[in-house]
């Protein structure tokens, strides 16, 4: 097939592979396909080299995959702070989100207790808190999938085996923001529908 030999970004180029003994130079490395363990292959292939010529120097005997992963250190670079920064913007976000509706649900105690006084339920109140925390979560998804997409084809160079309209990761992705608003409007609203009526009509 098709092979990238400088960096994952070239383009596939015509080659032609021929026999050392029809291009005879020199010969500054050579490839050992195997199988078993790396550190046995590597000592018999030093062995059989010093078999055949003790004078030939050999270098540093390096796996394929450490090879291709000493090509991708700048790759993987962007790609773990992209991801701590990722983990920090929706450790930031989680935050705001359970601040804004704490505080949101400690402004509207008196309505609670309103609600509660007048024959709602502590499941009316939970829904009521968790529909409203989720509305703008979901209004959010709305705006920023597919500015999200549209916007990944600028990065498109730096993915690899990976489009960057991947189902799976924004499927993830997704659900992760769904599951933290719940969690952060729940946590809120299980505390208002423990409010007792009388106390929360005299709050201010």
């Amino acid at each position: 097939k098709d092979a990238k030999y400088g960096n994952l970004t070239e383009e596939p180029q015509p080659m032609a592979y021929y026999p050392h003994s029809q291009s005879i130079n020199f010969l500054s490395n050579f490839e050992v396909y195997f199988s078993g363990q790396p550190g046995a292959i590597i000592s018999e292939t030093r062995r059989a080299i010093k078999e055949v010529n003790r004078d030939i120097p050999v270098g540093e005997a390096v796996l394929m995959s450490e090879h291709v992963a000493r090509s991708l250190v700048h790759q993987r670079l962007i790609a773990n702070l992209s991801g701590f920064f990722g983990l920090l913007a929706l450790l930031l976000a989680c935050i705001g989100l359970f601040g804004i509706m704490s505080y949101s649900v400690a402004r509207r105690t008196n309505e609670i207790g309103i609600r509660m006084a007048l024959g709602a339920e502590r499941s009316d109140v939970l829904r009521l808190v968790i529909r409203e925390g989720l509305t703008p979560v979901l209004l959010g998804i709305c705006i920023g999938l597919p500015t999200a997409i549209v916007g990944g084809r600028f990065i498109s160079s730096l993915l690899f085996g990976l489009s960057p309209a991947d189902p799976l990761t924004i499927g993830v992705a997704t659900f992760l923001l769904l599951a933290v608003a719940a969690l952060a409007g729940y946590l809120p609203a299980r505390r208002a529908a423990r409010v007792d009526p009388m106390t929360a009509l005299r709050c201010e």
